[in-house]
């Protein structure tokens, strides 16, 4: 395969505290990756970095060929990055369809936005057929369910025709049945993007990953399958060592 994303020693100091240090990291076009580790391992600022929203410190991050350095977070955009958040961001007072055409409208010049739309654009379909939200076109956005906002959402990266996708903890508060459909709609993306899921919940890492990337306090702690991982010393380590550490604050607060 052939490299889409290429990150070389990045680094980002926040106030002499190395958020991320030294991380060499690559992901080739189609590849679904998860990226994990526990809180404060530098996941999210890695994708701000990616996305724009960060200016590292040292280090390279190269998309497609191109070095990102010095590009704004719409040029990234206009490149074919995409990213989710943690909490979803959609406009509620408008429908489904209309969030998923106001988020294809960004390649569109400023004068065709004035013009009445006759049917929905292509782009726009797939979205819908993609995410299964095409019976839900007419109902607003704001009286989804928590997983039906997150689909939409993805949807609305999708009707921008991204090339890689970043998606923060999609599956965080959804119920079993939500993730599971969830974990699908990650997989059929897959087949057509790059896809990158930071993520927590590794009953859903198992079931859905292939290759995984271990954060841990700003480096690459181990990168493999999922089953490499889950029998690393130091995965066990970093997890089962802050699961104990929570446990005891919890009984002693």
């Amino acid at each position: 395969m052939t490299a889409l994303l290429e990150v070389r020693d990045l680094a980002v100091v926040f106030d002499g505290f190395r958020a991320i240090d030294g991380v060499d990291f690559t992901v080739d076009s189609g590849e679904l990756r998860f990226l994990i580790g526990p809180n404060g391992a530098g996941k999210t600022t890695l994708i701000d970095i990616i996305t724009g929203l960060t200016k590292p410190t040292t280090g390279t991050v190269v998309f497609d060929g191109n070095s990102l350095a010095g590009k704004r977070e719409h040029e990234r955009v206009r490149l074919g990055i995409g990213r989710t958040f943690q909490t979803s961001v959609v406009f509620e007072d408008l429908t489904v369809l209309e969030n998923l055409d106001l988020a294809a409208s960004f390649r569109r010049p400023l004068w065709s936005l004035l013009r009445r739309r006759k049917g929905v654009i292509a782009a726009v379909e797939q979205a819908l057929e993609t995410t299964g939200l095409a019976d839900l076109a007419p109902r607003k956005a704001g009286v989804l369910s928590h997983g039906q906002r997150q689909w939409l959402e993805i949807g609305m990266l999708i009707a921008q025709g991204p090339r890689l996708l970043l998606l923060d903890e999609p599956v965080a508060g959804m119920s079993s049945e939500e993730r599971a459909r969830t974990g699908e709609l990650l997989t059929s993306i897959a087949k057509d993007h790059t896809v990158i899921v930071i993520e927590h919940d590794m009953e859903f890492l198992r079931r859905y990953a292939s290759q995984v990337t271990v954060l841990h306090e700003g480096k690459v702690l181990i990168e493999g399958s999922v089953d490499e991982v889950r029998a690393d010393p130091r995965v066990q380590e970093v997890y089962l060592g802050r699961a104990r550490e929570e446990a005891a604050h919890d009984a002693v607060t």
